[in-house]
């Protein structure tokens, strides 16, 4: 446990450091000086040579930098500013003191040094000290584990897709580190692909952990069952899995789903309570992608029916979540048109059309993830 005692008075240096080697507080280091002070806390090195201080005993009136500059420095260290000072002052001027403590000092003790005063004030410090260190360590383990969940789940997401004959584009902008969108596709065989896009109910830790369950289930239904139908019901008897009688609400999640096949030159799909999305096809039809069922996870048993769609030259698909569309505008229905609108044109990315979506500095910040996801089929 170290102690930093700094007074440019050695008397006073050498009574304080009497008084604490008494009562067992052995690792005392005496400075006369700020500048000694920075020395010893090697205040420019980088970051590895930080050193670990518990407590600072700072006397106020110091020639050519003070205490209360020195605590304005060292709260603007970001490798010291968590250890507690302690003021030592002489001083009768409330408001110095004032400014001391409101510059981020936690007590302050007055010359002559009472010794009952001085330790007591020393094991409420440390007390605060050993609570700060324990709150620091458990927020780091937390985020380490975030980091690596993040990882994990951005894992599970597919790259894009460039094939001849379809190519598949995403613009995936999460409202935390952990997301409650996701989206996969899979090449069943050398001419059908599987696609989807979901939103789980909420956002953040909860919504991800779902994200990741819902996951493993999703990609051993598509590999086995394949049919957009199917595959719904499959999720939704996973989901159901997981209710509980306690809670008053289930989860869920909306989902569209699709089964494209370049030899068959057909879209079947089924939107599970999802926001419409959109296909063009043949540059001369525009077709909402809204028919199917409810959303996963409401009820134990839904009715789904999947929805065929057929072109003879080539496809364009818009799909996306809601994040997105309350990002455009706030009136739903708005954004949906200009959403559809959009899908009347041809992109080559999903950037591009998300950039005209959505200005830039809208693609930040926004208290909804958000997802964009384009597909291009050629025949």
């Amino acid at each position: 446990m170290t102690i930093l005692l700094v007074d440019d008075n050695k008397v006073n240096l050498f009574v304080i450091e009497k008084i604490l080697n008494n009562v067992g507080y052995n690792d005392c280091v005496s400075l006369t000086s700020a500048h000694e002070l920075f020395d010893y806390l090697q205040f420019d090195a980088p970051a590895s040579s930080t050193k670990h201080v518990d407590l600072i005993l700072l006397d106020i009136m110091m020639p050519e930098i003070d205490g209360i500059e020195a605590c304005k420095m060292l709260k603007a260290n970001e490798r010291y500013k968590d250890i507690p000072i302690i003021f030592v002052t002489a001083l009768d001027d409330k408001n110095k003191l004032a400014q001391a403590l409101d510059l981020g000092g936690i007590d302050y003790i007055t010359k002559p040094i009472d010794k009952v005063e001085l330790l007591a004030r020393i094991r409420v410090a440390l007390r605060l000290k050993a609570e700060l260190d324990w709150h620091t360590q458990h927020e780091k383990k937390i985020q380490y584990e975030l980091d690596l969940a993040t990882n994990v789940q951005r894992s599970l997401l597919s790259p894009p897709l460039k094939e001849s004959k379809l190519q598949v584009e995403v613009s995936y902008l999460p409202s935390f580190n952990l997301a409650g969108d996701m989206y996969y596709w899979y090449k069943i065989n050398d001419h059908r692909y599987a696609v989807i896009l979901l939103d789980m109910m909420g956002h953040g830790i909860s919504a991800s952990l779902l994200c990741m369950f819902i996951s493993s289930v999703l990609r051993e239904a598509i590999k086995q069952i394949v049919d957009p139908a199917e595959v719904v019901k499959e999720l939704n008897r996973y989901m159901a899995q997981l209710h509980n009688e306690k809670e008053s609400i289930p989860y869920y999640f909306t989902a569209i789903y699709l089964v494209i096949d370049t030899e068959a030159k057909s879209i079947e799909y089924v939107n599970a309570g999802h926001p419409h999305g959109y296909v063009n096809i043949d540059d001369n039809r525009i077709i909402p992608l809204d028919q199917g069922s409810c959303a996963i996870g409401f009820f134990d048993d839904i009715k789904v029916e999947k929805q065929i769609l057929h072109y003879e030259k080539e496809a364009q698909i818009v799909l996306f979540t809601d994040g997105l569309l309350e990002a455009i505008n706030p009136d739903e229905f708005e954004a949906e048109d200009r959403v559809k609108k959009l899908t009347q044109q041809k992109w080559s990315g999903s950037q591009m059309l998300l950039d005209e979506l959505l200005p830039k500095e809208k693609q930040t910040n926004q208290p909804d993830d958000m997802c964009l996801v384009l597909l291009n089929i050629q025949s």
